[in-house]
């Protein structure tokens, strides 16, 4: 009968395992353009875990599904000034809103409006 306990000490372990908690999350996230969305994507996804990450250029919002386990709302939001982009809770640093492309600048009025914002 051993076996038979260690067999469903298994399952039972290993199904915890992948039933990790699940949130998902909203939040306005500024950008223009393409390259806006691969880059605030991507810097989501690399967040360990973070799951799903979507960013659409027409509304500018983020949508993430991510185990609060291992990463807070406000990493989140982090990452993505990291890399360029305002948020509702962190905005980006000068110096990071710089090394954005040329079209991506959304905080210059021009760039928006050549975007038809």
């Amino acid at each position: 009968m051993k076996p038979v306990y260690a067999l469903l000490f298994l399952v039972f372990s290993s199904v915890s395992v992948f039933a990790q908690k699940k949130v998902e999350l909203r939040f306005n996230t500024d950008g223009v353009c393409g390259m806006c969305e691969k880059r605030i994507e991507s810097a989501l996804l690399d967040i360990d875990g973070v799951w799903t990450a979507d960013w659409t250029i027409e509304s500018h919002e983020t949508w993430v599904v991510y185990n609060p386990k291992k990463v807070s709302e406000l990493d989140l939001q982090r990452a993505v000034a990291a890399v360029g982009h305002d948020t509702p809770l962190v905005k980006a640093k000068d110096e990071d809103y710089a090394k954005v492309h040329a079209c991506c600048k959304y905080r210059d009025e021009q760039v928006v409006k050549a975007h038809g914002g």
